[in-house]
């Protein structure tokens, strides 16, 4: 089934929604975990926006040899740094969501809720 439309423009688009999707659940919601949610979902959406960057629609893997040759490397060849930096994000993604929900935890231990309407002393 082909839609006519190229890939990386199907990945731009739901990139873009889903960071979309996820703004809106951290700025909508008052659950703290609600809100880590839509933190991840952001961070997905960005990944995706950042793998589209790279793709080159019948590209090919940037290495010279019997399938590509040095003339076609430039007009054929897909860009690997947007990947390998999205493999990056991913970790640090990773890491992050980690930390906060570490820090939901120790809320919800000295609160016993995850609203963050219950943490209203914490405001500078």
């Amino acid at each position: 089934m082909t839609t006519g439309l190229p890939v990386s423009t199907i990945l731009l688009t739901t990139g873009f929604l889903l960071a979309l999707i996820g703004i809106w659940g951290m700025l909508t919601h008052r659950n703290i975990l609600r809100i880590i949610i839509g933190f991840a979902v952001m961070d997905t959406g960005l990944h995706l926006v950042m793998v589209a960057t790279g793709y080159i629609t019948l590209g090919t893997a940037p290495i010279i040899d019997g399938a590509l040759s040095k003339a076609d490397a430039a007009s054929r060849a897909i860009d690997p740094i947007p990947s390998a930096l999205v493999v990056t994000a991913i970790v640090i993604g990773l890491s992050v969501t980690a930390v906060m929900l570490a820090y939901a935890i120790r809320l919800y231990a000295a609160k016993k809720t995850l609203s963050i309407d219950a943490f209203t002393e914490s405001k500078w």
